[in-house]
Order: C-alpha cells, then sequence, then structure tokens
C-alpha cells in the first residue's frame, strides 16, 4: 500500500547548498539553497529567488561558490538560509561563519565548509529562478580527504528532508560500486 502526497517537493537526498558572493562593497554574503545540483559536466543547477541579496550580488558579479553543508555547520547553515542580508547587514559576522577570497573567482568560500565550487554565472532566468553556473574549479580541505580524493564520511555532507523540514547527515557507507554492482545481473 502506498500513500499519494500530490505535487511536492520532496526527492532524497536533497543537498544543503549554501552559495556565496560578494556585495557590491566587497563584503561577503552567504545563503541556504536547498533545490540544486550538478546540471551537467562542470555545471551546478540552483532554483533560486530574485529577491535574495546574495542572487542580486551573483547577477552583478557574475562569480560565487557553491559549497555543501556539514554536520559540523548545521547551524550556520540554517541561520543563513533563514536570516536576509537584505534586512541583516551584520549577517556573516553573527553567523560564525569566515571568509576568504576563493582562489579563481571573485567570491567568497568560507572556512566551515572544506569543500567549495567556484562558480561563474551561466544564464539566470528570473521568471523561474533557475540559475546555471560553470563550474571552474573545485577545492577541497585535507581534512575531507582520502587518498587524495574527498571522503563523504569525512566530509559529513547534510541533506534536507522537504517532507518533515529536516536535516540528516548522510553517512558516507558504501554500498556498491558505480557502473560496476549492476554487473552481477548480466
Amino acid at each position: 500500500m502506498r500513500t499519494s502526497f500530490g505535487p511536492k517537493e520532496i526527492l532524497f537526498p536533497m543537498p544543503v547548498l549554501i552559495i556565496g558572493t560578494y556585495d557590491e562593497n566587497g563584503n561577503p554574503d552567504a545563503m541556504n539553497a536547498a533545490w540544486g545540483s550538478i546540471g551537467d559536466t562542470k555545471e551546478v543547477f540552483i532554483c533560486l529567488s530574485p529577491e535574495h541579496k546574495t542572487v542580486k550580488n551573483l547577477l552583478k558579479t557574475k562569480e560565487f561558490t557553491v559549497s555543501p553543508a556539514t554536520l559540523a555547520s548545521v547551524i550556520p547553515a540554517d541561520y543563513v538560509g533563514i536570516v536576509s542580508a537584505n534586512k541583516e547587514a551584520d549577517k556573516i559576522k553573527k553567523s560564525g561563519l569566515h571568509a576568504s577570497k576563493a582562489e579563481n573567482v571573485n567570491a567568497p568560500q568560507f572556512d566551515e565548509f572544506p569543500v567549495s565550487l567556484e562558480c561563474r554565472l551561466k544564464s539566470f532566468d528570473e521568471s523561474c529562478g533557475h540559475l546555471f553556473g560553470e563550474i571552474v574549479n573545485v577545492n577541497a580541505d585535507e581534512s575531507v580527504l582520502t587518498e587524495g580524493k574527498i571522503d563523504i564520511a569525512k566530509l559529513k555532507p547534510i541533506t534536507y528532508n522537504s517532507a518533515a523540514h529536516t536535516y540528516h547527515v548522510v553517512s558516507g557507507e558504501s554500498c556498491g560500486n558505480a557502473f560496476s554492482c549492476g554487473s552481477a545481473l548480466k
């Protein structure tokens, strides 16, 4: 027996993405975006409302960072999602986040988020909020690497459960090798 919920924004896992930009005065800003993913090779897709200060910033600078929120950063990650820089000038200071300039784009990355995608704006459709960005670089703190690769078990990214409005940790437990484990059915 199944239960029908009608058309809703329910899909698992839904990454919690932190978008970083600089404002017109060079001050760092960040927001929490729950609707986003890889759009294509070297491309990120995020659905954003144009009213957000972060969106206004990236439309001006054409550059931004995207970082997965983690278990260790859940509180500041949620804070930058519920507080608007349009209303709170000291948003980043109050969040406790520490920003530094990304290496390849004019946007901040935050120490509290150990993985950062450095992106350039490809397109933004204001009518539906669809943003596409070119990924020009991905960087990761060595603390989340194992044998030179990003280790999900060390990163501990969080996912958003839109059905219950809760965050959950992605455990990193491996359940198979991609492009390989299905071969058992051949």
